[in-house]
């Protein structure tokens, strides 16, 4: 079978692009790379190859464009990307596939999970995910995680875990998950490429997504000037003015990061005070005294004007001197107006990514996060349902640290392994096997 090229124009710290080239190379396709960071003709050709979409990564299968990573990883899910590819199909694909522990999720707490399931002996099987490597992979310094008092980045973070993970014995895939089917056990695990796998024990550590506004204009501008990470897209903009909208962390330092490509930064906030650390507050009034950034409290965005050619022209904004103006909207004080600027960034949260335990007797919390026992004895991240366990941004949505999240992921895989040596024990005992002798320790 004829080899497909295989092109994928990226830019200079783009976690994307290293997602996308890492997705290729765990498949073993050569590809060609164009950097257009410091090539202005090359950054023209990937804007005219790709319609006019100004992000990175842009992927090229045989001349034809498959898109950014968002489309790319839909198509890995499906198994479409390896039909484009060429790849056969493996002899057994579909057939089910046991394991001893599964785990949902690479990032922090996912990893963290699976270097102590492996070093317990629990052979972890743990699948990337839609975002492999988490959120920390879109953050360019991570200044607080203890042990690295000159800061690290978060892909160099997870890239470490993971190492050290498959060194113990952990065994990562590249994939996506569609169900859990909790009604019999060991429980089944259904992908969205057709694999299915039985296992005895699953941690859930699948984090969130960034989400969206959901106003006119959003969908249709996404990629070309509209975008949930200022890491991968900011550079693409320079000279422009720029909006991010959010008020936490990840909006602050994606504010201070665009100040080094944006004429200037408009950082909107629908409310008056911020959740965001001090640090990173100090570090916008800082560079709000130097002119770089300007804040609008009590601010929202309606709308989003611009076009596929053109880009991002101008945002409709609404103010109230009370906050949330977009609930006030026929109240005499709220204010509308235009801002002309050439980028906007989205930093406003995340959705917790378990749609794929709905069918199950897992409990969630209206916005879907799993309710796990907590307390202070063992057993802290264990679910409603047995053998099923909780870690990381799918469960914490107060501290959302990365150190917390590895903390979670720790007792998550400490849990999983007191549950199958229970189940160790049980199955000896129904089949009239002696029980080993428990330890003091």
């Amino acid at each position: 079978m004829t080899e497909s090229r295989v092109e994928i124009y990226t830019k200079n710290d783009c976690p994307y692009c290293e997602k996308a080239k890492d997705l290729f190379d765990a498949k073993g396709v050569e590809y060609e790379e164009y950097n257009v960071s410091e090539d202005e003709a090359l950054f023209e050709e990937m804007v005219d190859r790709a319609e006019g979409r100004q992000t990175a990564p842009e992927v090229f299968v045989d001349d034809e464009l498959i898109g950014g990573w968002d489309e790319t990883s839909a198509l890995n899910e499906t198994g479409e990307l390896d039909d484009l590819l060429g790849i056969e199909a493996e002899e057994n694909k579909g057939e089910e596939s046991h394991r001893r522990l599964m785990i949902a999720g690479s990032g922090i707490s996912g990893l963290t999970a699976a270097i102590y399931a492996a070093r317990s002996n629990n052979e972890p099987l743990v699948v990337e995910g839609t975002e492999p490597g988490g959120q920390l992979t879109l953050t360019t310094d991570v200044a607080n995680y203890p042990g690295f008092p000159e800061g690290i980045s978060g892909p160099d973070l997870i890239n470490n875990m993971k190492e050290q993970a498959t060194q113990f014995g952990a065994d990562v895939i590249n994939g996506v998950i569609e169900e859990v089917d909790d009604s019999s056990r060991p429980y089944r695990v259904r992908m969205k490429n057709g694999d299915v796998y039985t296992t005895d024990a699953f941690i859930v550590a699948s984090g969130a997504s960034a989400r969206t506004l959901g106003v006119p204009g959003e969908d249709e501008m996404m990629g070309y000037g509209v975008s949930t990470c200022a890491t991968c897209d900011g550079a693409f903009f320079r000279d422009e003015e720029m909006v991010v909208v959010g008020g936490g962390d990840a909006a602050m330092e994606e504010a201070t990061f665009l100040t080094k490509f944006a004429s200037k930064v408009y950082l909107v906030h629908r409310r008056e005070e911020f959740r965001a650390e001090d640090y990173w507050i100090d570090r916008i009034e800082e560079e709000v005294e130097e002119g770089n950034v300007e804040i609008l409290r009590n601010t929202e965005v309606t709308e989003i004007h611009g076009t596929p050619d053109l880009g991002v022209e101008n945002v409709t904004l609404v103010s109230h001197p009370e906050g949330h103006p977009t609930e006030r909207l026929d109240d005499p004080e709220t204010e509308e107006r235009e801002l002309d600027v050439g980028a906007f960034f989205i930093a406003i949260g995340h959705t917790p990514n378990t749609e794929y335990l709905e069918d199950t007797g897992v409990e969630m919390d209206e916005e879907g996060y799993l309710e796990t026992r907590g307390g202070t004895g063992g057993g802290q991240t264990r679910t409603d349902v047995p053998g099923i366990f909780g870690a990381g941004d799918v469960v914490d949505y107060h501290y959302q640290q990365a150190i917390t999240a590895g903390g979670m992921g720790c007792k998550a895989a400490i849990d999983a392994d007191e549950y199958l040596e229970n189940l160790e024990r049980e199955e000896r005992s129904t089949a009239g096997e002696p029980a080993m002798a428990e330890s003091d320790d």
